[in-house]
């Protein structure tokens, strides 16, 4: 059995991480929404690719502006938190875990539970820890994830009005088995992204630690933890989100088209992924690549990159905030 101490850590990261994942994914749904609509459009996600081939008005979707005025004239504001329900039971599990693994792990390597001892580790494993973390919470919250990207995917009219008919359709269609469509790429994608995120977050964490040691001046600031502000965490967090999206993108496009692979799509929104398209993760890239160009592996990168910094910043400050409110409570 766990001493105390420990479960009471457990229950402060694990609380913490879903409040916080809670509060980004409402805040940034909209943009995963566009994200999502862009990733599993066949179709250029462009208007350059059209007039250059003399076509026309055979995209659903060619830009970020274009996709914003068309969801909110087809779908009003609630198309923009469209699978939000799936999207929190997925990412409040998911952070939960994240941060739960992520502090064990820490507390492991450094040999203390303190947050403050955890920020002098190496680079290094941080970037392990932050990618055990991410693999370990991506197959706990996978299924949610993919029927996330399925109801967000969808336009009006609606092909599944419900989480349950999506649910018990993919059952029906691809077995249990069919929950976890697109998970191998999922993985590989994580490692790089979830140690990327941590990784970066606590490497300009240190920085800014240290910059602000220079700047001895400035300790009068409010300060949320070893003098770093509440904004410079959120400049932290901006920029590791950033970096690790720009990276990972590819990957993640990958994932969606193997989550939406022979399922139902109204004809107005485009062609769809045919049963059995890809026949894995590799093959999925060279078919993209052939078929769309270098383009299509970067289709929602606006979106997904403008969502990313605000979502891993305000993850971050959340946690941070979150976590120092439960344990002031528990202790």
């Amino acid at each position: 059995m766990e001493e105390p101490s420990q479960l009471k850590r457990a229950v402060i990261d694990s609380s913490a991480g879903a409040i916080a994942g809670g509060i980004s994914r409402t805040v940034t749904s909209p943009l995963d929404v566009i994200k999502i609509r862009f990733q599993v459009q066949l179709e250029p996600t462009s208007s350059w690719p059209l007039l250059r081939s003399n076509l026309s008005g055979t995209s659903k979707y060619t830009g970020m502006f274009q996709a914003t005025k068309d969801i909110l004239r087809e779908e009003g504001l609630p198309g923009f938190w469209r699978g939000n329900v799936p999207a929190l039971l997925m990412v409040m599990p998911y952070t939960a875990i994240q941060f739960t693994v992520l502090h064990k792990l820490k507390t492991f390597a450094s040999g203390s539970s303190k947050s403050e001892d955890h920020i002098q580790l190496s680079p290094y494993l941080s970037y392990v820890s932050g990618a055990v973390a991410g693999c370990a919470a991506t197959v706990g919250s996978y299924p949610f994830d993919l029927l996330r990207t399925i109801l967000a995917s969808q336009g009006e009219p609606k092909v599944y009005p419900t989480m349950r008919s999506a649910f018990v359709d993919i059952v029906r269609a691809r077995g249990f088995r069919g929950l976890y469509a697109g998970l191998s790429p999922t993985l590989v994608e994580i490692i790089p992204y979830a140690g990327l995120q941590f990784g970066t977050y606590d490497t300009f964490k240190r920085w800014t630690l240290a910059w602000n040691r220079i700047r001895a001046s400035n300790s009068g600031l409010n300060c949320t933890e070893d003098g770093i502000t509440s904004f410079q965490l959120f400049l932290c967090g901006l920029a590791a989100g950033t970096c690790a999206k720009l990276v990972c993108h590819p990957l993640d496009v990958v994932k969606k088209r193997f989550q939406v692979e022979g399922l139902p799509r109204h004809p107005r929104y485009g062609a769809r992924v045919e049963h059995r398209a890809y026949k894995n993760m590799f093959h999925a890239l060279r078919q993209i690549l052939q078929m769309e160009g270098w383009a299509g592996l970067y289709k929602g990168i606006i979106p997904s990159t403008v969502k990313a910094a605000p979502a891993g910043a305000v993850t971050f400050v959340a946690y941070e905030y979150t976590s120092d409110w439960i344990e002031s409570i528990l202790t």
